[in-house]
């Protein structure tokens, strides 16, 4: 379909080629027709549900995927195309911003995300969609993503099929579309990434658990566990075991809780409550921080850029080393794994050239040094800048020094 070129290219703002919502023809006849994400084809769900329940790997997640995203788009003013695209992505109104931050977040959450491009047979249009990776499996043939609402009840006549970019296929709506699939390289998987985190699962089961403990420990207003030995309560032995086995399944294993044990006793009541000392809270309390700082290790991330070492002191000057080293080890090469096909993309399908296409970055405090000239300044933050502009060429200390002046 690159073949075809044109020498004027419109897009059609009011065309909202939304993604098709019913079954097509190329949609998968079974489930054993795609392959497995996970041993059970449920990892995705599990790595959401780890995700929403630990606080400091969805903090983690969050912002690395925030930063991947950045503050905007820069791009060449020269092309109207690229222009619109930019400020609308799609018919539902998103920007390629937004877009690019919801794939930022699906490959910091599961290692993978999926794109979907819309275009026509005429390329009078084009339009990127983000697909939830969770709903998206693999097929067999490792051409066509399969797409399902809820693969825990898989159901062929409500899935979709796509082509795999640079493939495009024709739908029921008349439109030309194919999906693009970004994930990360892990050795010994051909078909999906690997979450950059995954030896750290570990890690984020352990602070939800211990989160989870001191909650039960609130809950129970950090009331002693302990057994109690009731003597003469059941009728006979079946009703006792009886008994046992629903305070187990009600009390068994939380703190503050009680384990009631039944038992026959002749010679008088010898009832007695048996307390479980709890003297572990150190313990928990390093297991708890060990865990985070795996955790963080894991991601390949620093905790400054989280929010975890607030509580020490705010250092301005740690963030920013931080920040610099995170952009030109991490943020940079995700940021460029994100926009290459889609450069790609608006070169084949609109003959637009999108290498201008860049996410602009800034750091999480504007702290500069103060030899940096103002149009060092405004290019770093992305503004409109003019290197020949004498105003522009003044020092930031000099800036700074008179703002201080006039103050006094």
């Amino acid at each position: 379909m690159s073949e075809n070129k044109f020498s004027t290219r419109i897009v059609v703002a009011s065309n909202r080629a939304e993604p098709l919502l019913g079954s097509v023809a190329g949609a998968a006849k079974s489930i054993d027709k795609v392959w497995r994400w996970g041993e059970d084809n449920m990892l995705p769900y599990a790595l959401s549900l780890m995700a929403r329940n630990s606080t400091a790997h969805r903090r983690i997640i969050n912002d690395k995927a925030d930063y991947i995203a950045g503050k905007g788009l820069t791009f060449s003013d020269s092309s109207p195309i690229l222009r619109h695209i930019v400020e609308r992505a799609n018919g539902d109104g998103d920007t390629l911003r937004s877009v690019i931050a919801r794939l930022a977040l699906d490959e910091a959450m599961f290692g993978n995300a999926f794109m979907e491009v819309v275009t026509d047979s005429r390329h009078s249009f084009l339009s990127f969609y983000h697909v939830d990776a969770s709903k998206c499996r693999l097929s067999r043939e490792s051409e066509h993503v399969v797409m399902h609402h809820d693969w825990g009840c898989f159901n062929a006549t409500e899935a979709r099929s796509l082509p795999l970019y640079p493939h495009f296929e024709e739908q029921e709506d008349g439109t030309l579309r194919s999906i693009v699939h970004y994930k990360d390289y892990e050795p010994m998987f051909s078909h999906y990434g690997v979450a950059p985190y995954i030896a750290g699962l570990n890690a984020a089961a352990i602070l939800y658990k211990s989160d989870k403990w001191n909650i039960l420990r609130i809950d129970n207003s950090f009331q002693l566990s302990g057994v109690m030995m009731l003597d003469g309560i059941a009728g006979s032995d079946a009703d006792a075991d009886r008994m046992v086995r629903m305070a187990e399944e009600r009390f068994g294993g939380n703190p503050g809780q009680v384990l009631f044990v039944m038992r026959d006793h002749n010679e008088g009541d010898s009832s007695q409550f048996i307390p479980i000392n709890t003297s572990s809270d150190g313990d928990w309390r390093s297991l708890h921080e060990q865990s985070e700082a795996d955790l963080v290790v894991a991601h390949s991330w620093f905790r400054s850029l989280s929010g975890l070492d607030y509580s020490s002191g705010f250092s301005t000057e740690r963030i920013l080393h931080e920040y610099e080293v995170a952009l030109n080890t991490v943020i940079l090469s995700e940021q460029e794994q994100l926009l290459e096909p889609i450069r790609a993309i608006l070169a084949d399908v609109m003959g637009v050239d999108a290498s201008s296409l860049a996410i602009i970055n800034r750091p999480p405090s504007r702290s500069k040094p103060l030899y940096m000239k103002v149009w060092e300044a405004r290019k770093a933050d992305g503004l409109d800048y003019d290197e020949n502009d004498p105003d522009q060429q003044l020092l930031l200390a000099q800036i700074t020094k008179y703002n201080i002046r006039s103050l006094e």
